[in-house]
């Protein structure tokens, strides 16, 4: 058959499954979008005895992944096992041996994205991964392709289903964090080590990807400020309500000139703003671009079929390419070398809850520190403690800068009448 494009898969646990189930359901549809046959020729398995959900010819599963990267008729790889050191030698080698490489490995590509695309350039074949951040979002194709002519300005993305999953139940329900967590846990939205996700490191590889996509700099993991979500409690969250505010685990992306802020952490997020009514597992990636101005992607961030749909629209993108002969023209460029930007130029509105002595003057004295370095009160809380003979104050910020805020936090720290700064949070969007 000559119009037959052969396909390799390493793994099939539920992602792999998932594309397993959409080629042999969709045959007819793929050929139609692709004007080929998409043919599975073989799958690096750990088991071939396992027994399995979908239908396929127990006589293409191998546990030698030779048997897949070096078969003369695969010509697109799937890689769907995960990991890195692995991962990293099956695709170079596919590579290599001049066959294009769909993966949905958020982890690789985040650590060796550039060194991937520039062998996978080299090599005159196509490396794409659609399905590594954000599920079946179309995110990575929207912004290589949709948004190619725009100039990006700042991409927010809730990129983690977990984490977004245990803030929605914790602040719809009360639930506690430990409590939301083994809820997570107990729905399969949460590894049995949850540590990537709640700790913000998943995130972060993610917009180390988005990042150097939008904004054409090689950002790396250790560039992107990190902080999870294991000490959000239930306290911030009723004051956020009152405030008009919703927590969310936010990656953020801003250009300031040809410098570029990167962070990960948890946000208090103003009710108006689009990113604050996506809730449970469900992700979303916002962008704001000079031309379009404003826009959002969303859906369901993992899961065995909206992955694997990501996946094979990768895969109908290279059979397309390889029919045009145009196979590694669209790796993306990494124009320039990271450059951060500095506390000054970030600009926010923040949240600070602290408990202070409940005395005369109290007030007076943290209004005058905040007069001293510049910055005003948008909105103020303060709530007596009279068993601790405390009062709680909740502050919310007008714009100032990460500088100018880190300043004053430290010397409120110094401050007697100061007993703890129990929390702080940026804020995005507009607040009341």
């Amino acid at each position: 058959m000559d119009n037959k494009i052969g396909i390799g898969i390493l793994g099939l646990g539920v992602v792999g499954s998932g594309i397993i189930e959409i080629i042999n359901k969709h045959k007819e549809m793929l050929y139609k979008k692709t004007n080929c046959y998409l043919s599975i020729e073989r799958i690096l398995v750990q088991d071939i005895e396992k027994n399995r959900h979908v239908k396929l010819n127990k006589d293409i599963l191998t546990t030698d992944a030779a048997d897949v990267l070096n078969n003369p008729h695969v010509d697109i790889v799937i890689e769907v096992i995960g990991g890195t050191d692995d991962a990293y030698l099956f695709i170079e080698q596919a590579l290599r041996n001049k066959k294009h490489v769909v993966t949905a490995n958020k982890d690789l590509i985040a650590l060796y994205g550039r060194e991937l695309h520039d062998f996978a350039k080299q090599q005159s074949c196509d490396l794409f991964y659609e399905a590594s951040v954000g599920g079946g979002i179309p995110i990575i194709r929207g912004l290589t392709d949709g948004l190619v002519a725009d100039e990006i300005e700042e991409v927010m993305g809730i990129i983690n289903g977990t984490t977004n999953y245990i803030l929605t139940k914790m602040d719809e329900e009360g639930v506690p964090f430990e409590k939301a967590l083994q809820d997570a846990q107990d729905l399969g939205f949460a590894e049995a080590d949850p540590t990537a996700d709640i700790e913000g490191l998943d995130a972060a590889r993610k917009m180390a990807i988005l990042t150097r996509l939008a904004f054409h700099m090689d950002i790396r993991l250790d560039d992107i400020k990190t902080r999870g979500i294991t000490n959000v409690s239930l306290t911030d969250l009723k004051y956020g309500k009152e405030l008009g505010l919703t927590m969310k685990l936010i990656g953020i992306a801003k250009a300031h000139g040809d410098t570029l802020q990167v962070n990960v952490e948890p946000v208090f997020i103003a009710n108006d703003h689009p990113l604050s009514s996506v809730k449970n597992e469900y992700n979303a990636v916002y962008v704001k671009g000079r031309a379009i101005g404003e826009t959002m992607f969303y859906g369901p961030g993992a899961g065995s079929l909206p992955t694997a749909t990501a996946i094979m629209a990768d895969v109908i993108h290279v059979a397309k390419n390889i029919q045009l002969g145009i196979t590694g023209k669209s790796v993306p460029m990494i124009e320039r070398s990271a450059r951060l930007s500095p506390h000054h130029l970030q600009t926010s509105s923040f949240y600070i809850r602290l408990h202070v002595h409940d005395q005369v003057g109290s007030f007076a004295h943290i209004s005058q520190l905040f007069q001293d370095m510049d910055m005003s009160f948008k909105r103020i809380i303060q709530t007596p403690m009279k068993k601790q003979q405390t009062a709680e104050i909740i502050v919310v910020t007008h714009q100032t800068s990460l500088e100018t805020f880190t300043n004053a936090k430290k010397k409120l720290q110094q401050m007697d009448v100061i007993k703890s700064i129990e929390s702080y949070y940026q804020i995005e969007g507009e607040t009341i």
